[in-house]
């Protein structure tokens, strides 16, 4: 006689509708439905998942508006927001991933989750570091940070690096990675609490308070030389005063512009000739092109964090409740280091 699993609660975090200018918690809301915590028959290559951790990042927020023109989907008003996160498999439809199985990937906000699309999952095999560094540092911010610097920046010894938003999930490793190579290392950041992280934590030569400073005069301050890398997580206004600083040849990795996210209009760049009479190389990049990576970088940096010459801060909110005002709180500068949702932690 066939078992027919029960039904349980299944707690999700829905987009009510599209959003315009600055997000709000009340952009969201919670729901509880209900799921059977086993496949239906025929569902091929599809997995269900419990899932423990959940990653906050800025670029959620496009997904939060209609587009027709982004490098991913839209999110779907009534449904469940959709991000990176850590999770449990419970049931298998799929050759590569059994029960019991740890993984990282996009999943649902939401306690269960059915991935159709495992391809994009990876499988967790080394859990001598805490889960929740598989939304960070060996995850996609990671990886974000490692193809940024590495593959666009080139970077070379004793080279002047500057990076903005450096105490967030991104820059925080980038800062470490700038390090690591023998460079002279600036970071910005929004508070003095996060200034002092990064001069004391992440080991950055020098760090400011962005909100403190003449953009302009604080660049010439800490870089009299000139920058040799910027990587790009703000736009706007840091940038034009960034390009005014570059020297011959620099390189600018754009990963982020979080400046301008939630403008209706975003401002506009006036310093764009410094890149013609500087040879500027500026290029923007997408994580996903880099995936392919994942086995070399995973070989680089698990080393470095057993031997604590790499370090990681996080920002934990429990319970699924309070993702919304997580994710929210990213924009107004709210966390301290990589912003996680733990929703369960087994």
């Amino acid at each position: 006689m066939e078992v027919v699993e029960e039904e349980v609660s299944n707690k999700q975090i829905i987009l009510k509708e599209y959003v315009s200018g600055f997000p709000k918690e009340s952009d969201m809301v919670v729901k509880t439905g209900t799921i059977r915590l086993q496949l239906p028959e025929g569902s091929k290559n599809a997995i269900l998942v419990k899932n423990l951790y959940l990653s906050c990042d800025p670029a959620m927020r496009g997904r939060m508006r209609k587009t027709e023109d982004s490098y991913v989907e839209s999110f779907t008003p009534g449904s469940p927001i959709i991000g990176y996160g850590v999770a449990r498999v419970l049931d298998s439809g799929h050759p590569n991933f059994k029960k019991g199985d740890l993984v990282w990937g996009m999943t649902g906000w939401e306690e269960y989750s059915v991935i159709k699309a495992p391809e994009s999952v990876f499988k967790i095999q080394n859990t001598n570091v805490p889960l929740s560094y598989y939304i960070g540092i060996l995850g996609m911010p990671g990886m974000t940070a490692y193809a940024g610097f590495y593959e666009l920046c080139s970077p070379k010894q004793g080279e002047y690096v500057f990076i903005s938003a450096a105490s967030g999930a991104v820059g925080q490793l980038v800062g470490q990675f700038a390090k690591l190579s023998g460079c002279y290392v600036v970071g910005s950041a929004g508070t003095k609490e996060k200034v002092d992280l990064l001069k004391n934590k992440f080991g950055f030569d020098e760090a400011f308070n962005y909100k403190e400073e003449v953009l302009e005069a604080a660049l010439k301050r800490y870089f009299p030389n000139g920058i040799d890398i910027y990587f790009e997580n703000v736009g706007g206004k840091m940038l034009d005063a960034v390009l005014l600083n570059m020297r011959l040849r620099g390189r600018i990795a754009v990963c982020g512009m979080i400046s301008q996210y939630n403008l209706e209009q975003p401002e506009g760049v006036h310093n764009l000739f410094c890149l013609i009479t500087k040879r500027v190389r500026m290029e923007g990049f997408i994580v996903f092109d880099y995936y392919h990576m994942y086995p070399k970088f995973l070989d680089m940096i698990l080393p470095h964090i057993k031997e604590g010459k790499i370090t990681y801060v996080e920002d934990i909110a429990e319970g699924l409740e309070s993702a919304p005002a997580a994710l929210i709180g990213l924009f107004a500068g709210h966390n301290v280091g990589k912003q996680v949702v733990v929703v369960a932690r087994e």
